[in-house]
This record gives C-alpha cells, sequence and structure tokens, in this order.
C-alpha cells in the first residue's frame, strides 16, 4: 500500500467528515488505477443512486445525487453476477456494447465491486471507470479495489450509523418541543449588602427518558438544527413565571449568540418587561463580529435588557466579551470562586476582578459559592452578588418563591 493510502485510512487524529474522506479515497483509487471517474453508488428502490463522487472528466453526469434506473447499470448486473467485475473494453463486450450507459457516461473500461454492510444487506456499489479501453486491468485491481471497498464500506457503516442517531435525536427533541417538556428551575441570588433576595437565575431540566443533562440538549438540539427552537421554548417558559415574583427581583436568562444574531431572541422577548431581564452570555460563547452582536442587542438594551458575562475567570475571551458588549454583570466562575478562601491567588484575581467591575460600572455576581468559607471571603472583596448550592439550589417555581422571603446570614 503507497504512502499515500496509508496517511488516508491510518491517520487516527484526521477530524474530516466522513464523505471527505470517502472522497479523498475515491480520488487515490481513481488515480492509483488511472481511472476518469470513480464514485460509490447506493441502491434506493429502482434506482443507482451516485452517493460520493470523484470526477475530473468532462461528463459531469456522475455527479452527487444524480440516479438512473438501477436495471440499466453495471452497477446492477455486477451485483446480479450478470456482468464481470472488470471490463477492460465495454464496445465490444457483448453486453454492455449495447446498453444506453455506455455511450451516456462514456465508458471504455470499468472496474467494479459490490458494497455489503455487516447485515448482509447490499449498499450499492464501488466503481471506477475510464473513457478507452484498458486491457491491462486484472485480478489484482480487482483485489485491489476490494480491499479500499471494505475499508470504504466501514466508513459507510458509520455514517449510516451517526445519521440514525441524528434521525432519533431530531425525533426526540421535535417530541420535547411539540410536548413542552422543559422544566424550568430557579437559582437564588442573593445580594451580599442587603442579604436578600436579587434575583433568579432560570434554568432548563429536561424529566425525559433516557435521562440526559441540559447541556447535552442544547447541544444536540444545534447538531440537528433545533437548537434555536428548544432555547426560545426555555427562554418562553423562564418568561410565563416572571409575575410570580417580586416586581424587585430580576429573573437571568441564557441564549446563543447567534439567536440574537438571528433576531430570534428580539422576537421572543416582545411584550417582556426586559427591565427585569438579564441576559447572560457565557464566555465560551464566540462572537466574531461585536459590532453586529451590538446592534442586535440594541433593540433590547433600549427596553432596559441588562448583559451579564457569564464564567468570567475561566478563559480569555470573557474579558473582550465585557469590554465589547459593555456588560451590566460580570459573573465570577466556580473554578475562581471554588476554596477561595485558602488560594491567595484566586483570592488576589478576584479582588482584581472586582476592582475593574467597579471601575466600568459593573456590579459582580459570584458563582458557585458552596461553603460559608468561601462566602466570607467574598464578603471582604465586597462582591455585589452571590449564587451557589450553599446558598440555594435550582429549585421549581413553588419552592423558589420561598426564598423571596429569606435573609442570608452575616
Amino acid at each position: 500500500m503507497t504512502a499515500n493510502f496509508s496517511d488516508v485510512l491510518l491517520d487516527q487524529k484526521d477530524n474530516s467528515s466522513i464523505d471527505a474522506k470517502l472522497t479523498n479515497l475515491l480520488g487515490l483509487v481513481r488515480k492509483h488505477l488511472n481511472m476518469d471517474v470513480a464514485f460509490i453508488s447506493e441502491f434506493i428502490n429502482d434506482e443507482r443512486v451516485f452517493k460520493v463522487v470523484d470526477n475530473p472528466s468532462a461528463n459531469k453526469t456522475v455527479k452527487v445525487g444524480n440516479s438512473d434506473p438501477i436495471n440499466e447499470t453495471y452497477c446492477h448486473k455486477i451485483t446480479e453476477k450478470q456482468l464481470s467485475p472488470i471490463i477492460t473494453n465495454s464496445k465490444i463486450n457483448p453486453i454492455t456494447q449495447i446498453m444506453p450507459v455506455t455511450d451516456k457516461l462514456n465508458i471504455g473500461a470499468y472496474i467494479g465491486v459490490p458494497i455489503n454492510l455487516s447485515n448482509g444487506k447490499l449498499y450499492g456499489t464501488f466503481c471506477c471507470y475510464k473513457s478507452h479501453h484498458d486491457e491491462s486491468l486484472n485480478e489484482r485491481d480487482l483485489s485491489f479495489l476490494n480491499m479500499i471497498s471494505e475499508i470504504a464500506t466501514g466508513l459507510i457503516e458509520k455514517n449510516l450509523h451517526n445519521t440514525a442517531l441524528h434521525c432519533q435525536t431530531k425525533l426526540a427533541i421535535d417530541e420535547v418541543i411539540a410536548s413542552n417538556s422543559i422544566s424550568i428551575y430557579f437559582q437564588p441570588i442573593f445580594n451580599l449588602f442587603s442579604n436578600e433576595i436579587a434575583g433568579f437565575e432560570s434554568l432548563s431540566r429536561f424529566f425525559t427518558k433516557p435521562y440526559k443533562t441540559p447541556d447535552l440538549w442544547f447541544k444536540e438540539a444545534t447538531d440537528v438544527g433545533l437548537g434555536e427552537s428548544l432555547e426560545m421554548l426555555a427562554i418562553k417558559n423562564s418568561l410565563a413565571y416572571i409575575a410570580q415574583f417580586n416586581d424587585t427581583t430580576y429573573i437571568a436568562i441564557n441564549c446563543s449568540p447567534s439567536h440574537i444574531l438571528s433576531g430570534a431572541l428580539e422576537y421572543t422577548l416582545q411584550g417582556a418587561d426586559c427591565s427585569r431581564l438579564v441576559l447572560e452570555i457565557t464566555e465560551h460563547s464566540p462572537i466574531s463580529d461585536y459590532t453586529v452582536m451590538r446592534a442586535a442587542l440594541a433593540p433590547l438594551r433600549k427596553k432596559g435588557l441588562r448583559l451579564a458575562i457569564d464564567d468570567v475567570g475561566a478563559g480569555f475571551s470573557s474579558f473582550q466579551h465585557i469590554l465589547e458588549l459593555e456588560a451590566d454583570i460580570i459573573k465570577l466562575d466556580i473554578s475562581l470562586t471554588q476554596n477561595i478562601n485558602k488560594d491567595n491567588r484566586k483570592f488576589l484575581l478576584a479582588k482584581a476582578l472586582c476592582g475593574f467591575a467597579k471601575a466600568i460600572d459593573c456590579s459582580i455576581v459570584a458563582e458557585g459559592i458552596e461553603t460559608q468559607a468561601e462566602l466570607n471571603a467574598l464578603r471582604k472583596l465586597n462582591v455585589d452578588n452571590v449564587q451557589g448550592y450553599f446558598i440555594g439550589r435550582p429549585a421549581p417555581i413553588e419552592d423558589a418563591l420561598s426564598y423571596q422571603s429569606m435573609t442570608l446570614s452575616t
């Protein structure tokens, strides 16, 4: 096997899509066998459909998505053993010389093998051809093509598996959206100066089976093109509860930058009291054009929407988010607040961030508070607001409302 084939087939670090790998594989096979066209076809009902193609020839009939009646193809006759897998001269072969496809595709010589899946099902064929006859094609070439076809079959089966998973995932998320199966929990955020409730972060919960964490639901929704629908439904469900909270209490919602840019968030917040909402954008959310993002947020900011940058301290992007988006709130990540009472470096970094926040007129929310000692350390830093399991766990609306009458112990 040549070095090029080894590179394609054995590179474990290659993150290319399966279709890209198959296309690259076709190109290497076509060149190795000195052919004009190489393709992988799938038999769908009564048609031969071109699924992956490498075709630099002038005849572009063979391209991805094109199809023809299966009974009129070499592919079908090869799989039915009516035709030899090696055809050195299609113009004199008694079967191929009278087939319309010979002239249609300008086939002179042809070599092809069936693609049989591990479950025994015939998928289609792996084939190559050129415009003129080639008496040099032999059993060694056929063995080579069979070997490469087996590797391609593995990739095809992986693709089929991924497609099936994609369909299952899409159906599951469609069902969640159709049945509105997103429960909203609220985690309290307390002010350290008044020791009273300042607001709540709204968090989505999915109680479907099999259980998956919320971040996985939203990731999978994005992967199948339903991310915007799922996120907007979660926000709508959060807004439905806002009237039950005190007028002085805000609700923090989460939204991906892409759904802000698409206008989906502005549409969803029509009629909402934006002065009681805080939009959280995570440090991990990439923003390629801050000018465009500011323009998309402007109508909502005019209505009183405040902006929080989440996960600050977890990386570097958050600082650019803070400056470019003119944030109102900086949320210190749990990676910074955890054991802040024991780690002087964390304490000093948080102190610097608090000073930075005050200088640019931002308030601070420290997340992930799990001990009294951590809370005491944050009081020393004059942090504005705190949230975490020590202060209050996320809870359904019935339980969350009780936090409004609570005060933090000093």
